[in-house]
Parts: C-alpha cells; structure tokens; sequence
C-alpha cells in the first residue's frame, strides 16, 4: 500500500486578511469533512505593505495552528534569510526572478511564488511524496452549485483525488481552475459586459418597476472563457446573449432588481462579471484528466521534481505569468502536465467591504477607479504570452535561437495584437456611446420612483468608470499607443527572454546549494 502524499498548500497574501481568514476556515473545514491519511500544511507568504494587516495574517495562521494544522507565515524576515544562503553573484542573476531580495512589501505574487518554492527547496530536500499546492488568498476550498434554492457551496475531496492521481500515474504537475468570478482582468472583460448590461437595460425599459421581477430563467453557466473579450485568441468560441439572472430570492418587483444588480455594476472593476459566472460543473475526475498548456497560478500542485519551476519574468510584473509559465512546462513535461476538473471557488469581493481588500494594478479614489496599469500589464503580458507560445513551437527551450529572432517574434507578436486591441477598444466605444444614449433618453422609470435615485447613481458611475478607463482618451489606451513606451516594454520583453536559460540554470545552481 503507498504511503499518501503529504500537501504543503502555499498562499501568497497581500493586505488580505479578510480574505485569507474566509481561506484558511475553508481549509479547516475541507480537513474535517474529508479526512486525509497524509500531512497537510499551509504556508502563508506575506507580501503586505501595511503593519495591521501583516500582524493580522501572523495571527491567523497561528490560530489555524491552534487548531491542529500546521502552517508557518513567511515572514520578510524569512524571506531574506533564505535569500541571503545564496552568493551575491547568484542573486544578481536571479533578480528578474525574486527582485532586489531587500524590497519584500508588495513585490508581487510571481516573486512571493518564487521566494515560497526557494524555502521549499530547503525544508523538502530529501523527503518524498510531497506535493506543493499553490492557491490564492481571494479563493477557498469548496465549488459553487446551482440548485432550486439558488447558488450554494460545497466542498470536494481535493487532498484524496490528488493523491490518487498522483500515486497512480506520472504526473509531475497539475492545474485546476477556477469557478465563480472569472481568474481575468476587468481589461479583458469590458466588451462581454457592456453588451449584457445594454441588453438588460433594453429589456428592463419595456417592464413596469412594480411588475413582478421576470429575470429569473434558469442560470446560464459560462465555461470556455466566456468571459474573455479575446476569447479567440485561446482557441475558445465567443459566447454572446447572457442573460442577466437576478440574484434575489422571493417576491419582488423590478424596481428591487434593478436597485440590486446597479448596487453591484461596479464589483466589475475589481475583476467580478454579473452576468458571466461560472459553476461547478459535475463529471467524474478520471474523464477530466487532459493535457494542459495554461498555469492557474491560483490552483496548481506538483511534486517535488517541479521546483525546478519557477514563475518567469517575475520582474516585470506582468499579467499571464500562468499561461506564460504553462507554455514552458508543456513543452518539456509534456503528459506529465495536466488539467484536472477540481476547481476552486474564487470571490474578488469582500461582502463587509462592497469592494476587494487589495489589488495590485488599481488606483481607487473616492468614486473613480483607475485600472491603467492593470490595463497595461494586461496588455504587455499577452504580448510575453503569445511571444513564448511562438518561441517554444520554434525549440526556444532547447535550440540556440538569436537576439535578432526573438526580437523579431516579440514585435510581429506585439503588432498582432494591437490591431486586435484597437479593434475590441472601438466596439467597446461604440457600446459605451450605446448604454449612454440609453440613459439620455427620457423614461419614466427614474422620476416615477424616488427610490431607485441611488440605483441611477450607481448606474452613471459606472459609466464614468467605463467611460475614464476604456474611452477614447482612457491612459491606459494612450499608454499602449505611445510607441515610446512600445518600444520600451518590447525591449524589456526581448530581453528577459533571452536572459531566461541563463536564469534556469541560476535556479538550479541555488536550488542546490539550498539542498546542500
């Protein structure tokens, strides 16, 4: 009989201790709903800028503690220490990997991953059957269903179905996803939005508001990307015709459903999609087993062999460090790396808040939220994404490819997919221009009920927030036309990858030594 594997659960947490607490319960009670032979630990990566928080978090994982799990917060102090075992040289070419190593507050979650997987190489060395599961602080450890009583959670036997893929096959590293709000940016889910909140609209203007609320249709789930403005782009079909369904529960007008979704239009800037979730979709695990391209860096888990991996690029602060990362092990791992249907549930938004504790990338103010350089980062990381993608179909990884060549795939890369940009950011103007003419018009609904004054307002903030972020002179939209900065960020691009193979065998030389 094999011994079970024993599951280090790694999360990297900035300014969230709301969220990590909602994380590290659900771990708890996944623990005792399905009981598990092996080991299982958590380590919480700190990445936190404010005190209160950092001391918060601290004491959360000693509270789990107390509760008999084993789980250790890498502190800053952690951190540089396992750092400062390697010799300066080695630091110095591995800064695109984990930064200056004196800078530990909000470095990024790329750079906490990678820090995490350097500590692991030193507690791990030498022991076997270990798998490492990394997830992210905004998730927990359960799936979201539809049932006659609305949408309810429960959760899986995650620690005995891994261990028996693992134990059973050679799978070297598997990747889960995600259900609930999508794992994207709000910059590449503005399109798909814009046109369900203008049909929704176009549909509420023919209601009457105390008319019994008609948008309760059976709930559409939305797989394939449907969220994904470019969804193309990832071999998946575009989804159109999402119907909002309403959230309320009991007899109520359309007055109070239009007061609930215009209460929640603006969660979509940090990152939730009303009308486009997606819900846990039953079929047996061994049918669910193919081989995978894309990293969810919020769901993955690989033995010990896998730290070899790093998250690439880290430096540069990128948006799809995952899918990035999943092109590289794909092409050298081959079946060894696989999708498997165990998703977690992911939620960007804390109830006690109306808003998500922190997101790198986004400027809030009091009633504007700035996404430019989540917008930016977005857009820079497709262009490392679909870079690579080029670059490993061409043996980047193994072959002696030139300085000349990868430039020329960076740029070819880069000019397809600003034209592709430019075009989605016309058809959201143009959808913009629509749901403000919807607004301009003269209606009854508005003057007729004093009550749905706040739900008006809720809704032209939206539009501003729309309208400042993905409108003609939005700076995110400069930022990616100016060539200057193109130009720039193309460079910054083209060199990281031809610094990458220097940077593997760096990685190796400090796991080593860290194993030593």
């Amino acid at each position: 009989m094999s011994v079970p594997h024993d599951i280090t659960i790694v999360i990297p947490v900035a300014d969230r201790p709301k969220h990590l607490a909602h994380c590290l319960n659900s771990l708890l009670e996944l623990k005792q709903r399905y009981p598990y032979a092996g080991r299982v630990s958590a380590l919480v990566v700190e990445d936190s800028k404010q005190p209160e928080n950092i001391i918060r978090q601290q004491q959360l994982v000693a509270g789990i503690q107390q509760q008999g799990l084993p789980a250790h917060h890498l502190s800053f102090a952690d951190q540089q220490s396992v750092l400062s075992m390697l010799p300066d040289s080695l630091c110095k070419q591995l800064s695109g990997v984990f930064g200056d190593g004196q800078s530990f507050a909000h470095k990024g979650a790329s750079i906490s991953r990678n820090i995490a997987c350097l500590w692991l190489s030193r507690q791990m060395n030498g022991k076997s059957a270990q798998l490492i599961w990394f997830v992210d602080s905004d998730q927990v450890f359960c799936v979201n269903k539809i049932s006659q009583q609305g949408e309810v959670e429960e959760p899986l036997d995650y620690f005995n179905e891994l261990d028996r893929i693992f134990t059973s096959s050679s799978v070297q590293m598997l990747t889960g996803k995600v259900v609930g709000d999508p794992p994207v940016s709000p910059a590449v889910m503005a399109g798909n939005f814009l046109a369900d909140v203008i049909d929704f609209f176009i549909e509420l203007r023919a209601c009457e508001p105390r008319q019994q609320c008609i948008f309760h249709a059976a709930r559409r789930h939305a797989d394939d990307a449907a969220y994904h403005d470019m969804a193309e782009l990832f071999g998946f079909h575009e989804k159109q015709g999402f119907r909002y369904q309403c959230t309320l529960s009991g007899a109520h007008d359309h007055a109070t459903c239009l007061a609930d979704f215009a209460a929640g239009l603006n969660y979509f800037f940090d990152g939730v999609h009303p009308t486009r979730r997606s819900f846990y979709q039953a079929l047996p695990l061994a049918d669910s087993l193919v081989a995978a391209r894309t990293v969810y860096t919020g769901n993955y888990i690989f033995t010990q062999q896998c730290l070899a991996y790093f998250i690439p690029f880290a430096d540069l602060r990128l948006r799809m460090a995952g899918p990035t990362l999943g092109r590289i092990i794909k092409a050298e791992l081959g079946e060894q790396f696989i999708s498997a249907n165990l998703p977690m549930l992911h939620g960007r938004i804390v109830d006690s808040l109306g808003q998500a504790e922190f997101r790198a990338g986004i400027e809030r103010g009091e009633s504007r939220i700035d996404l430019a350089d989540e917008y930016t980062r977005q857009y820079f990381g497709d262009v490392m994404l679909f870079s690579m993608e080029k670059l490993t179909a061409e043996n980047y990884l193994t072959a002696s490819v030139s300085v000349a060549d990868i430039s020329a795939v960076v740029h070819e890369v880069e000019a397809q997919l600003h034209a592709r940009y430019s075009l989605k950011h016309k058809q959201i103007n143009d959808k913009l221009d629509r749901l403000s003419a919807l607004f301009c018009q003269p209606v009854n609904w508005w003057q007729q009920d004093g009550q749905l004054a706040t739900a008006r307002h809720h809704c032209l903030q939206f539009i501003a927030n729309m309208q400042h972020n993905f409108g003609e002179h939005a700076r995110g939209w400069r930022l990616i036309n100016d060539e200057s900065q193109r130009q720039s960020r193309r460079l910054a691009i083209v060199n990281a990858l031809v610094e990458y193979p220097a940077q593997r065998l760096a990685w190796q030389q400090a796991t080593e030594i860290l194993q030593s």
